[in-house]
């Protein structure tokens, strides 16, 4: 990895994690504004003074910037976790957390201002219409999608719809002269929150959860009977760079390893009320040992799940420090679309342990914080983690956990400590790599579209030329990457990046976690239990 990349690796991590958390924050509130009062002297003044804006300054502005810049500012002032939504992402990150959309089903990259469709999602609108990866979409019922004006909300708007609405496409496909015209059904679309579930060992299960929206739990649950009836005995689940998402959905998740009546976590608002939550009876492995994965970028209901397991002492959290976020958020509509999501509440973890960070310095010195973690050493070493005694807690079963900034695994498990290996991962994250095998497999979409699962895993590799592309690719962006130490590593990765592309995520999850540190880790103490 050059110089350049080792800087700002960090701060681009350190960057998308606050963006997720933005955008993945607790909500399990209903919206209740009945108490603001329309005669506020305060409110009167802020009104007053867009008004006067309006009418008597001598250039013409644009007042609703203006008052989007004022709410920025007002929030930033609270703490680092609560944030402005406008009207222009709400549709977005409504869809994102309840888990389901209606449309037409395809995921997509923008290319020379045109629709390429990387997959059309299994079984959906567009996979039973016959629409292929690679497929240009030039045009919805008679609109055209292409040029350099398009954004994507415009393209969004065009393909979905309501339910059971048959929407008119033409597409340019690879090898055909003329466009093709299908109609496409719209239909609800699923935004999945587990990317993979499978066995790892004969009696380990394990599922990986991206965010905690509204589907998950059912989601979950569906991966749990699936895994138990191949005979799971014990579950790994990986909460890696997972920004989190809703306390109840973390709830019922965590309530699938827990006894009845145990305590998941409990919340405390400004007048010091109490709410508890309890496990049910509903467990489907209570009885089972579980190890949570967690990284630096695991946060807000991922350590919710993580904090209620260790505290209760009924598994094992692996991996590094979590974030460190244990604010709880209500979304509040502000009238014009848009909405703003306030911290109201603090929870706690069973023993009683606030896991949230100090955000006293500002926002600018709370990430500057977790960028820290970086430099002091904290990712390659467990004795780097500064803990604070007087926030030390006991668990029932005699563990020590600690409060003030995420949460500790029990067994630590460090970085890749060599840069050349980690702008692999870098690669692999940053959706780089995607970028690349997406290119790849434009050159010859009707030699990719026909290759089965079976001819795909017995056959497919990757060459010592492919290699030779990717690293001359990589070096023209300023990466780094040596075939000398990591060329089997560097194969493996690009192979499962084109899986993900033709057969989806629970493929690319297998290939990359052959040779993963935490779930070799995971293997390894699973396999002294049973």
């Amino acid at each position: 990895m050059t110089g350049y990349q080792k800087k700002y690796l960090p701060l681009l991590l350190g960057i998308a994690i606050a963006l997720g958390i933005a955008l993945g924050s607790q909500l399990n509130y209903s919206n209740n504004a009945g108490f603001l009062s329309t005669s506020n002297a305060k409110k009167e003044k802020l009104n007053r003074l867009i008004d006067y804006i309006d009418y008597e300054y001598v250039d013409d502005v644009n007042t609703d910037s203006i008052v989007d810049v004022t709410v920025n500012s007002i929030l930033e002032n609270l703490d680092p976790h609560s944030v402005y939504i406008p009207p222009a992402d709400m549709q977005r990150i409504s869809d994102n957390m309840k888990g389901d959309f209606v449309g037409i089903g395809v995921s997509f990259f923008t290319e020379k201002d045109t629709i390429v469709v990387i997959n059309a999602i299994k079984d959906g609108p567009s996979d039973k219409a016959g629409v292929l990866g690679g497929d240009r979409i030039v045009s919805a019922d008679g609109v055209n999608l292409t040029g350099k004006n398009i954004t994507n909300d415009s393209l969004m708007g065009s393909l979905k719809g309501k339910i059971n609405t048959t929407v008119a496409i033409h597409i340019k496909r690879p090898g055909k002269k003329e466009l093709i015209a299908l109609k496409v059904t719209r239909d609800i679309v699923p935004i999945i929150s587990i990317d993979a579930s499978y066995m790892l060992t004969e009696n380990l299960g394990y599922v990986k959860i991206n965010r905690f929206a509204e589907s998950t739990p059912q989601e979950f649950q569906n991966a749990l009977k699936i895994l138990k009836n191949q005979g799971a005995t014990q579950i790994a689940l990986d909460l890696r760079d997972n920004p989190g998402g809703y306390i109840s959905a973390a709830e019922e998740v965590a309530d699938e390893f827990l006894d009845e009546d145990k305590l998941i976590l409990f919340t405390k608002n400004k007048t010091g009320k109490i709410d508890n939550s309890y496990a049910t009876d509903a467990g489907m492995f209570e009885d089972a040992p579980v190890y949570v994965l967690v990284n630096e970028n695991s946060a807000s209901a991922s350590e919710i799940v993580a904090g209620a397991i260790q505290d209760n002492d009924q598994g094992t959290i692996i991996g590094r420090r979590t974030f460190g976020k244990g604010l709880v958020q209500r979304e509040m509509a502000l009238g014009d679309g848009s909405a703003v999501r306030l911290t109201i509440a603090r929870y706690y973890t069973p023993t009683g342990r606030s896991i949230q960070r100090p955000y006293d310095d500002g926002n600018e010195a709370y990430y500057e914080e977790y960028l820290n973690r970086y430099k002091n050493g904290e990712m390659l070493s467990q004795d780097s983690i500064h803990v604070d005694d007087s926030l030390r807690f006991i668990t029932p079963g005699g563990k020590e956990v600690y409060g003030g900034g995420g949460i500790i695994p029990d067994i630590f498990v460090p970085r890749e400590a060599n840069y050349e290996k980690e702008s692999i991962n870098y690669a692999l994250r940053s959706g780089f790599m995607s970028r690349y095998v997406f290119d790849k497999l434009e050159r010859d979409r009707s030699y990719y579209n026909s290759l089965s699962l079976a001819d795909f895993k017995r056959d497919y590799e990757i060459s010592d030329a492919d290699l030779n592309d990717f690293v001359s690719y990589a070096a023209r962006r300023e990466i780094k990457i040596s075939l000398k130490e990591y060329k089997e590593e560097l194969r493996e990765s690009i192979k499962a990046v084109i899986a993900q592309q033709l057969f989806g995520t629970t493929l690319y999850e297998k290939m990359i976690n052959k040779n993963d540190a935490m779930i070799q880790k995971v293997i390894s103490i699973s396999t002294k239990k049973q």
